[in-house]
């Protein structure tokens, strides 16, 4: 069967005390299977967990204002990245690559100002496996299905133009398929082969969320696939095996 990807638009702005899983459910032009792979877009949770921040109220550093005077950045935005992120990996153009921590490399640690209210801005979810399980128990327990949870987030690209989306937390399903000691087609065994396919999913969901067609989820049918409990740490390259660190 062909891969299927089914776009899920909610009624209206996610807020904290709604039922997210509740909302997924009612909006659905199908129901969920097991296999089916639910992709929720990183903006969502981070709104339904309450990790929003109002510009206005953060206080800069010196530091940050210094780094805001010198890239054109607004200082209180500055501070806001500084306090969710490890280290700056590099500033120029007016972008701050930084380690979150989480461990992943982005622009702004995240920090997203685009589909929420004027003055405030997203913060990523503090712990995007949790969110994704929680979601996918609820699921299960509310359909009695088993699938599959990503959150997904968009990240640029070093050497390479344009945005993709990448995931930042899972549930049920391995991050990566590995095919090292498998025969390629002319018998030859791999030996490195790993395919990130959580990323492969979410960007393949984008295409149909988009970022203004007010549709924050998707579901991925007949994507065959393992049941695992991978976690989004096992597709972070470690710092030993990191050519660029």
């Amino acid at each position: 069967m062909s891969l299927q990807i089914i776009p899920l638009h909610l009624k209206h702005d996610i807020r904290p005390v709604d039922d997210l899983v509740e909302l997924l459910l009612s909006s659905s032009k199908t129901t969920f299977e097991n296999g089916d792979v639910l992709v929720i877009s990183q903006k969502i949770i981070s709104k339904h967990e309450g990790r929003t921040v109002n510009l206005e109220l953060i206080i800069p550093s010196e530091l940050s204002i210094g780094i805001a005077s010198a890239y054109g950045k607004d200082p209180k935005l500055v501070e806001a990245i500084l306090s969710e992120s490890k280290r700056i990996v590099r500033m120029d153009h007016g972008v701050i690559i930084v380690q979150t921590k989480h461990g992943f490399i982005c622009a702004n640690a995240g920090i997203d100002e685009s589909n929420v209210e004027c003055g405030y801005a997203t913060l990523l979810p503090k712990d995007s496996d949790k969110s994704a399980q929680q979601i996918r128990l609820k699921i299960l327990q509310q359909t009695g299905k088993k699938i599959a949870v990503i959150i997904s987030d968009t990240f640029g690209r070093p050497f390479r133009i344009g945005q993709t989306d990448h995931a930042i937390g899972v549930a049920g399903i391995d991050p990566i398929l590995h095919y090292e000691g498998t025969p390629d087609t002319f018998g030859k065994i791999l030996r490195v082969t790993a395919t990130a396919i959580v990323d492969e999913l979410c960007s393949a969901a984008e295409l149909v969320m988009g970022k203004t067609k007010k549709c924050p989820a998707a579901i991925i049918k007949n994507f065959n696939f393992k049941e695992n409990t991978g976690n989004i740490q096992s597709i972070i390259r470690s710092k030993e095996e990191d050519l660029f660190r």
